[in-house]
């Protein structure tokens, strides 16, 4: 199992940039930058290309609404370039909220969308002439929809690999089903390894049983703040704020995904509370409403023993990268919880 980290892009990138060597030191194997509405993802994961030597960088994710599908792909590919080879497109649809709120783009097609992306991103890179006639893309654009004047063009550049991998964020049964059946990599949120299979099982068997054997296994990207200590079960209380804002505040009544998850993993009454509570403005409230359970088992926090076995329940649930927040009160103590649980995902 490989540990990676997400790195905060709400604030302080680059002094954590500049700790992520020690991190990459201490056998970290891959850290994620988000994008939402904050900063660009992308100028960010130059620099940390240009921090680091060995640890793999993934965009976690940038949405498929704002870039075109090839702006995307010379996207990778340059990234790819600089990291030597070190890059994977994280790619998803985020929420109307965002797509039409800050980019002012219609929130439409997103599973169709993604599957001519990949398409389209994978020609690019293999530096075949790009030619896609697709029912959300067409490329060159006929006379009819423009000037006339384009041509089928490909990438100038040589790609680093022809095939950079693409991790697709998905938590709805038909998103899934479409990641498992096209995409290398599989990011959901708030993943419980003793309710995946339920939640999950049936659309990842669909899209694996139609998927391209070369493609390889699916790499399942799960997340976990991570604590370790007698007395760190306290810490659990932190993720409160952070579950109520998706549950809660993260889309609509109606079109709310992460409100959605929680109900199919059985807490539908609590999430119709927490949803009320907090568009209601009140947000310590919602909180309070968010399970225990859920807090718990999504989560490395604890004595040593609960958390390998939390770490244990992960990997046998098919877990296969697994994203840690280290919650610690400083960059010492943060490494050293990096450095203990790589060591026992190593000797899973």
């Amino acid at each position: 199992m490989r540990i990676g980290m997400a790195l905060n892009y709400a604030g302080g990138f680059k002094e954590t940039v500049e700790e992520l060597a020690d991190f990459e030191k201490a056998g970290l194997d891959i850290v994620y930058v988000a994008e939402a509405y904050s900063f660009d993802a992308v100028s960010q994961l130059g620099y940390i290309a240009a921090k680091t030597e060995r640890v793999e960088i993934a965009s976690g994710i940038l949405n498929i609404y704002s870039r075109t599908p090839t702006a995307l792909a010379q996207t990778a590919a340059g990234l790819d370039y600089v990291s030597g080879g070190r890059f994977t497109l994280g790619i998803g649809a985020s929420g109307p909220q965002v797509i039409e709120g800050f980019h002012g783009v219609p929130y439409t097609a997103p599973l169709g969308r993604t599957r001519e992306i990949i398409e389209i991103c994978r020609t690019v890179w293999r530096r075949e002439t790009l030619r896609h006639e697709g029912r959300h893309y067409t490329m060159p654009l006929p006379p009819e929809r423009g000037t006339g004047l384009g041509k089928p063009l490909k990438i100038i550049n040589h790609p680093v690999r022809p095939d950079i991998p693409v991790l697709v964020a998905a938590i709805g049964p038909k998103n899934v089903e479409l990641t498992a059946e096209i995409a290398n990599g599989w990011e959901p949120i708030f993943y419980l390894p003793e309710k995946a299979a339920d939640v999950w099982g049936a659309s990842l068997a669909a899209g694996k049983a139609k998927r391209d054997p070369a493609l390889g296994a699916l790499d399942v990207v799960g997340q976990a703040p991570l604590a370790i200590g007698e007395d760190a079960q306290g810490f659990l209380e932190f993720g409160r704020p952070m579950a109520a804002l998706y549950i809660g505040g993260m889309g609509a009544k109606g079109r709310n995904f992460y409100n959605d998850l929680c109900r199919r993993y059985g807490w539908e009454k609590e999430a119709e509370e927490i949803q009320d509570l907090y568009l209601d403005g009140k947000k310590d409230e919602a909180a309070a409403k968010v399970p225990y359970e859920l807090l718990e088992k999504m989560s490395l926090i604890g004595p040593e023993g609960h958390v390998r076995e939390r770490l244990a329940a992960m990997k046998e649930s098919g877990v296969t990268t697994l994203n840690v927040t280290p919650v610690a009160g400083d960059h010492k103590s943060r490494l050293a919880l990096v450095e203990k649980v790589k060591e026992m995902a190593d000797d899973l």
